[in-house]
């Protein structure tokens, strides 16, 4: 133990011999054998003359130990350029990790779950900071006729409608879809130069944060908010563009396998007995109900639960997924129940934009 009144020499070889068994230890496979041997008898050597006090022992073993390490291993330049560069190498390589093993961040594109989570809506009239909205202006440089419209996604995390025409493309912050159906745009439409193509704002859908190891520890909850890949899965996009990338969707979990399930609008029956979980009841209550919404509770699918009299069995292995906004929810009462091997996680975290839904996802 070095103590206040140790000499210098003594505190100065102390730490070159620690400095020197980690250069070691380090740079060992980089060393050929005769200059490892030649390290640790040096090592050694200066060990010995510490405990016997050896002031030019300590003083010769140390500056040659130092000598050697500086010639075989030169100090960088820019030494801060590269420890800038290893930190940031080693922020993504956690990031990345984080994403692929514990939590994904997701968009939610569409308005199946509200008002529990919001989609992106657009609107064609004339704030982004913390509340996600963004103002556009699209006008026609040139005479021109849309060719195609489709849905891209810039950065894996920016959502855009790219409207293809015959000599420009526009962006649009929102879905195809959505700039489809509220700007009466489609294949085939015309404007001429200087015509408005889309002037309006778009309010982003929620960001929200899914917890991907949830489901290696726990079985999914029936209630709970989650998220799945739509591979093998007959949705609408799929049928459009079969062997195309799947999609993610995120539903609530109405269904466990096994579960018998039947609609009675406003009201969902599990089991012969009315859903009684917090996020059914307010769905079946009406609680979100506001001017025009659709929000009335849940309603008869055109494919499963066709009526109040029918019933559906969950398969082993399959989960049925519902939309809080039912009546207008494309989801497991169209295209089917969702695979075991499909799921991603469980809805954990609204992260942006900072609205009433920011928070925990319940």
């Amino acid at each position: 133990m070095i103590g206040l009144f140790t000499p210098r020499y003594i505190k100065n070889g102390t730490e070159m011999l620690h400095a020197a068994r980690k250069m070691l230890s380090y740079k060992r496979d980089l060393l050929k054998p005769e200059e490892v041997q030649r390290v640790e008898g040096d090592i050694a050597h200066l060990q010995a003359a510490l405990r016997h006090r050896d002031r030019p022992a300590v003083e010769k073993t140390s500056h040659e130990l130092d000598r050697f390490f500086g010639e075989r291993f030169p100090t960088p330049t820019h030494p801060e350029l590269r420890e800038n560069c290893e930190v940031f190498l080693v922020a993504i390589v956690i990031a990345l990790g984080i994403r692929t093993f514990f939590l994904q961040p997701f968009t939610i594109p569409t308005g199946s779950m509200q008002p529990t989570l919001n989609g992106i809506k657009v609107e064609a009239t004339f704030e982004m900071a913390c509340y996600g909205r963004s103002y556009f202006n699209i006008v026609s440089k040139e005479d021109d006729t849309i060719i195609s419209m489709r849905d891209i996604t810039r950065l894996r995390f920016f959502s855009y409608a790219e409207i293809q025409c015959l000599k420009q493309t526009f962006l649009i912050p929102a879905s195809a879809r959505a700039v489809a159906e509220r700007f009466k745009l489609q294949p085939g439409t015309s404007f001429q130069a200087g015509q408005v193509v889309a002037r309006g704002y778009a309010d982003t859908g929620d960001h929200v944060f899914v917890n991907k190891m949830a489901y290696n520890f726990r079985n999914p909850r029936r209630g709970e908010v989650f998220v799945f890949s739509t591979a093998n899965i007959l949705t609408e996009e799929n049928k459009m563009n079969p062997g195309g990338p799947s999609q993610y969707y995120i539903k609530r979990l109405a269904g466990l396998p096994g579960d018998e399930l039947r609609v009675d609008p406003p009201k969902l029956f599990i089991n012969g007995k009315v859903a009684h979980t917090p996020a059914f009841a307010r769905v079946m209550s009406g609680s979100y109900d506001q001017p025009n919404n659709g929000y009335r509770g849940y309603g008869n699918g055109p494919a499963y639960l066709t009526d109040p009299d029918s019933t559906f069995r969950v398969p082993e292995k399959r989960y049925f997924a519902m939309g809080d906004n039912s009546y207008n929810s494309a989801d497991s009462r169209y295209w089917g129940t969702v695979p075991e091997e499909n799921l991603v996680g469980c809805g954990l975290f609204v992260y942006w934009p900072f609205t009433h839904h920011w928070g925990l996802i319940h």
